[in-house]
């Protein structure tokens, strides 16, 4: 079944709560690890670490993984865990989880709600909150590690199962590349990893082919002007005026630049200048969010930035010298690019796994995820990331009916049906590995 989107599910998705899958060991063996999988997802959600500082976390599934039988190695890319299990020829398999949480104070309500503070990097200290749903990727991905590790006889090939740092930040996936994953351990013929999503009902499996998330840019536009007083503007080069004429016409790079069928976003999402009424500043800032899925438009997009700005400072009669000043920062997310083949076959997969009615195809959204990076490391790997749905069935029915409003990931509200996520998640990866290093 195709639909449009994952959060405009057809009416026979409103209602639907989710079904079990037909009686398996796979299954079963998920099933039975369920109420240790539950207790270890509450005790992520009351204990989340920021990105670059998951050093608990990591140390505790690193102890899990290595009780399994797993070989592991701790501290790649900083806070990253590598558990490797070889067992026979084949494939090599690559299965991730991220870690970090998010500067969000937490109001779900849950008895288990996170009450953690912590220092950003910023140097701002906020309270802390699984906002994103890391803590049940970990936990789906301890679930599948468990049930894999208990199937040895049914596969062959390599499992390489990382615990990935700083996804947030989109610079995890960079640090574990950058501290030799590819070198140091086996390199994967296969990568593939799933995320919960807001937008689906609990246990509802979308896929996309192709590009499924974004390039993610964070731009920084410093707009460079000469201050004074606002009743004298004559002698003033007016920043403010220039950066409002900035984010104008930087509107134009998607609807005139760019081909009408080709996804793009430009956003300022903020415009900081002057302290007081009557007085012209020196300088405005925006800071500015740019999303593209081909390597091709974000170059356009970026490139595009730099010349509005600079055109629109010329035309206003600004010197040479005062050229606003546009930076790319460096913490930039590639996007996610599913191979086609290798997706479509995961989605018979999962479709024969647990019914039509529970996997969906969905289009390409414009958030973004370094998961990305791993495939465009070697464009020979086969990769897929796949959503898991977590809004609770009766909450997704309320909704639909225009009865309740659901929150998104990063929300302070977000609590998804964990059980339905995990469960979910944990087979789904499990089913697609045993495929891939199927005998």
């Amino acid at each position: 079944m195709r639909l449009k989107t994952l959060a405009l599910l057809g009416a026979a998705i409103a209602t639907l709560a989710p079904m079990s899958a037909s009686a398996d060991p796979l299954h079963d063996s998920i099933q039975a690890e369920m109420p240790k999988l539950m207790a270890l997802y509450r005790d992520l959600h009351a204990h989340p670490e920021l990105s670059g500082y998951e050093t608990e976390t990591a140390a505790k599934l690193a102890r899990m993984a290595r009780d399994l039988g797993y070989d592991v190695t701790e501290g790649v890319g900083k806070t990253g865990v590598v558990a490797v299990m070889e067992n026979g020829p084949g494939p090599v398999l690559l299965i991730r989880a991220d870690m970090d949480g998010l500067p969000v104070e937490e109001q779900t309500g849950l008895s288990f709600a996170s009450d953690v503070v912590a220092t950003t990097d910023d140097g701002i200290t906020s309270p802390v909150m699984h906002a994103c749903g890391h803590d049940t990727h970990m936990a789906g991905w301890v679930g599948a590690a468990t049930a894999l590790a208990g199937m040895k006889d049914q596969w062959s090939g390599t499992l390489v199962t990382i615990l990935q740092p700083a996804e947030e930040r989109g610079m995890g996936a960079k640090w574990m590349l950058e501290d030799g994953l590819y070198d140091r351990f086996p390199k994967p013929t296969h990568a593939i990893a799933f995320h919960d999503t807001a937008s689906a009902p609990a246990g509802v499996v979308g896929y996309t082919p192709g590009f499924a998330l974004a390039n993610v840019d964070s731009v920084d536009v410093v707009v460079k002007g000469v201050g004074g007083h606002g009743a004298y503007p004559h002698t003033t080069k007016d920043p403010i005026v220039l950066a409002s004429k900035i984010v104008t016409s930087l509107q134009t790079l998607v609807s005139r630049e760019l081909d009408p069928q080709t996804p793009a976003v430009v956003t300022v999402g903020s415009f900081r200048a002057g302290a007081k009424h009557n007085i012209i500043p020196n300088e405005a800032t925006l800071l500015l969010t740019v999303r593209s899925y081909s390597d091709e438009t974000r170059a356009k997009l970026l490139d595009g930035i730099k010349r509005v700005a600079e055109g629109e400072a010329m035309a206003s009669g600004f010197p040479q010298d005062h050229m606003p000043v546009v930076t790319v920062k460096d913490e930039f997310t590639p996007s996610v690019y599913n191979t086609p083949e290798f997706t479509s076959q995961m989605a018979a997969l999962f479709t024969e796994r647990f019914g039509e009615k529970r996997v969906i195809e969905a289009t390409p959204v414009m958030g973004g995820e370094d998961f990305s990076r791993y495939w465009r490391a070697d464009k020979d790997i086969e990769s897929m990331i796949f959503w898991v749905g977590g809004v609770p069935t009766e909450d997704w029915a309320a909704a639909q009916a225009g009865d309740k409003d659901l929150p998104s990931l990063h929300s302070p509200f977000w609590a998804p049906d964990a059980e339905a996520v995990v469960g979910t998640g944990a087979e789904a990866l499990s089913a697609a590995a045993l495929s891939i290093l199927a005998k």
